[in-house]
């Protein structure tokens, strides 16, 4: 999927995955207040969508998505906002390959903690400063924040989710995991 309508993505869902009860997910979701059914929904289509040949050699979005979620569990295990945005940094690539990064937030807008938002919001300048090539003033923004050190975290488990032949869990085993957290830190 190069890029996709809610339509098409609600199709695509329909025809790869016809056990998926799409609306009474969503409706059920919506009642209940839970994000998990949104971030499976967008997630899994990730299994269609190659990854740039170039920077993901690892092939899919989604094994890269899950690699990074992995990355993160050994570094943060118990940081449910940290590995949530190691899981859907990317997801806005299913939805708009050219502008992943704002079509990620646009779907996820009032699901994701500030902290969650701003680490997929930055996480391509993460790259961008370690290469030497962020302006001045967004260099100085990051630095100046509070979660910088977890972005430039995130980076290092952006980069190591490359990987040929890595074993990862699936997605519902990643979104199980965060249940489970999120359980603990009783929210």
């Amino acid at each position: 999927i190069e890029r996709a309508s809610i339509r098409e993505l609600e199709e695509f869902l329909a025809t790869e995955y016809p056990d998926l009860d799409l609306d009474g997910e969503l409706q059920a979701a919506e009642a209940a207040n839970d994000p998990y059914p949104v971030y499976r929904m967008l997630l899994l289509p990730l299994e269609n969508v190659p990854g740039s040949p170039v920077y993901h050699p690892e092939g899919d979005v989604l094994y890269h998505s899950l690699q990074v979620f992995e990355q993160a569990r050994d570094r943060r295990p118990y940081d449910e906002e940290f590995l949530l945005a190691a899981l859907l940094h990317d997801v806005g690539k299913g939805l708009d390959r050219s502008r992943h990064v704002e079509a990620a937030l646009d779907v996820l807008d009032g699901i994701l903690t500030d902290r969650t938002r701003f680490l997929i919001e930055h996480h391509m300048h993460a790259h961008d400063y370690k290469a030497g090539t962020l302006g001045n003033k967004l260099r100085r923004e990051l630095e100046s924040s509070p979660d910088f050190e977890d972005l430039m975290l995130l980076r290092e488990c952006d980069e190591a989710g490359r990987e040929r032949g890595a074993v990862v869990g699936t997605v519902d085993d990643a979104l199980n995991y965060l249940r489970e957290l999120e359980r603990e830190n009783g929210a």
